[in-house]
C-alpha cells in the first residue's frame, strides 16, 4: 500500500472537524476542531496547516480519503466539497470511506479477539444509525448491516455484555463516543480502500442513508 502515501484524510460527519496526513502506516499528523457549525469556516485552513506541519504541498499527495457518512448532512457536504475541489485542482484520486466501517476499525484496536460490539449514533431525536460488528483477527466482520432504528428499539438489538459505542445511552455496556478523527479514516483507507480509488468526482455523493425531511412549525 506504499503507493497510497501520503494520504490526506478528512472527517466531517459529526461535530468533530478533523483532518490528517497519513505519512505511512504508522505515522500521521492530525488536527481536530470540536465545535458545532464550524466545518465550513475551518476545513480549508486545517488542511493547509497539516500540510505545512508535514512539509508537503498538495501536489505531493497520492490520494485524498473522505468520510462519506452517514452523519451530519451539512458536515458531509462540506467535507466532500472541499475534497473534490482539492482533488480536481491537483488531479488526485479520491477514496470514499464508509464512516461506520472506519469507526468499527478504530474501535476494534481496543477490544479483545472475538468481541462483538455495536455502534449506535443519533440520526435525530427519534432515530439512531445502528450496526453490529465482530473483531476477527485483523478483520472486522459485519454481523448486522447499517440500519436506521427507532431509539426505543435499540435495546432489542443488543445482547448482554456487548459493548455499545456511540452517543446513545442504554442499559448495556456503553461508551459515549462520537465519530473518530481523520486518522481513523486514513487507516481504513490504506488497509481496505485501494479498490475504491476514483477520479470520477461527479459521481461521488455522501451516504446520507436517510432522507432529509424539513420540519415545518
Amino acid at each position: 500500500m506504499a503507493d497510497l502515501f501520503p494520504i490526506l484524510a478528512v472527517e466531517t460527519s459529526g461535530e468533530l472537524c478533523s483532518v490528517a496526513i497519513m505519512l505511512d502506516c504508522k505515522n500521521f499528523i492530525e488536527l481536530n476542531y470540536s465545535q458545532k457549525f464550524i466545518h465550513s469556516k475551518k476545513i480549508i485552513d486545517m488542511i493547509d496547516t497539516v500540510l505545512k506541519y508535514a512539509g508537503l504541498e498538495t501536489a505531493n499527495l497520492k490520494c485524498i480519503a473522505v468520510s462519506m457518512g452517514p452523519g451530519s448532512f451539512t458536515g458531509l457536504r462540506i467535507g466532500l466539497s472541499a475534497v473534490k475541489g482539492i482533488a480536481f485542482g491537483n488531479n488526485l484520486p479520491i477514496i470514499p470511506v464508509p464512516t461506520f466501517n472506519a469507526f468499527a476499525l478504530h474501535i476494534s484496536y481496543y477490544l479483545f479477539e472475538g468481541a462483538v460490539f455495536n455502534i449506535a449514533v443519533k440520526a435525530n431525536i427519534d432515530e439512531v444509525y445502528f450496526a453490529k460488528y465482530s473483531k476477527c483477527g485483523s478483520k472486522i466482520i459485519t454481523i448486522e448491516d447499517l440500519k436506521l432504528v427507532g431509539i426505543p428499539y435499540i435495546d432489542n438489538l443488543i445482547r448482554e455484555n456487548e459493548a455499545v459505542i456511540g452517543n446513545v445511552n442504554n442499559n448495556s455496556t456503553s461508551a459515549n463516543i462520537n465519530f473518530p478523527g481523520a486518522s481513523a479514516i486514513g487507516k481504513w483507507t490504506y488497509l481496505f480502500g485501494k479498490d475504491l480509488l476514483t477520479f470520477q468526482y461527479d459521481f461521488l455523493e455522501p451516504n446520507y442513508f436517510k432522507k432529509f425531511i424539513p420540519k415545518v412549525k
